[in-house]
């Protein structure tokens, strides 16, 4: 008994120590791991997006059950390879793989949060993987503007998955997302043509919302294209991680760096 119980916690720790690689390490086949995930996460959000197109075809639920299957079975992945239960609950990606997890799991009865599905495009933004790709084709300096970017967008499709399952969810075919997005970009650009609204307060509130943070994310993505290109790095001394990519003391307190640069 006692050396089934070892041979048991030996597998385990194993495939942690496998899954770790392939989540955090640099070589090729981690890479190249990493790079197969997110090709089968742009799959899904392209699902996600045609989803209205496409849910009344007969195969929907089968690849909305499929997605469902894979995204636990990768939840599962993240738990094993975490340092603890508890250090993985914490990460928010966690929650809103839960909350996706189930729309597709219940997709007549939660409906209306399949919005959040589009977050994992933000986790997609924020891994990893996306400043290694930058770097190794020479355009690392962009990853701030192609970050905010992908949080427009983020925001941009979840404003229209709002506003497309609370108005113009039974609308036939594609008419009503396409009407969604048509308010979204009319009301972050505060172009505001009026031929569609929305109605009642929750609509008005809904435009105010949109407005607001729509703005703002426009404003931060402007900033990442025209501000001055920086790295992110650590002072040893004072601790400011953002600096001048040629800069050789920290501006903050003059603490000499030590940059790593490719010399690209």
């Amino acid at each position: 008994m006692e050396t089934l119980e070892s041979d048991n916690g030996s597998r385990q720790n194993s495939l942690r120590q496998v899954l770790r690689k392939l989540d955090r390490a640099d070589g090729k086949q981690a890479v190249a791991f990493r790079v197969v995930f997110a090709a089968i996460d742009v799959a899904i959000l392209a699902f996600f997006l045609l989803g209205p197109y496409l849910r009344s075809g007969p195969s929907y639920l089968i690849i909305d059950y499929a997605i469902a299957v894979w995204i636990a079975a990768e939840m599962v992945g993240r738990a094993i390879a975490a340092y603890s239960v508890r250090e993985w609950i914490r990460r928010p990606m966690t929650w809103i793989d839960f909350v996706v997890l189930a729309t597709l799991l219940l997709p007549d009865l939660l409906f209306n949060f399949a919005f959040l599905r589009i977050m994992r495009l933000w986790a997609i933004g924020r891994s990893p993987l996306l400043r290694d790709l930058l770097r190794k084709a020479g355009y690392s300096y962009l990853l701030d503007v192609v970050r905010a970017v992908i949080n427009f967008l983020v925001f941009l499709f979840m404003a229209t998955g709002f506003v497309y399952t609370s108005f113009f969810y039974n609308r036939e075919g594609g008419e009503g997302f396409v009407d969604a997005l048509y308010f979204t970009v009319a009301t972050v650009t505060t172009t505001g043509f009026g031929d569609i609204t929305l109605p009642g307060t929750l609509g008005k509130l809904t435009s105010v919302v949109t407005m607001i943070v729509g703005i703002s994310l426009f404003v931060r993505l402007a900033q990442a294209v025209v501000r001055p290109h920086k790295v992110t790095y650590s002072c040893h001394r004072c601790g400011l991680q953002r600096h001048d990519a040629d800069a050789v003391h920290c501006k903050a307190c003059g603490e000499v760096l030590n940059i790593p640069d490719e010399g690209l």
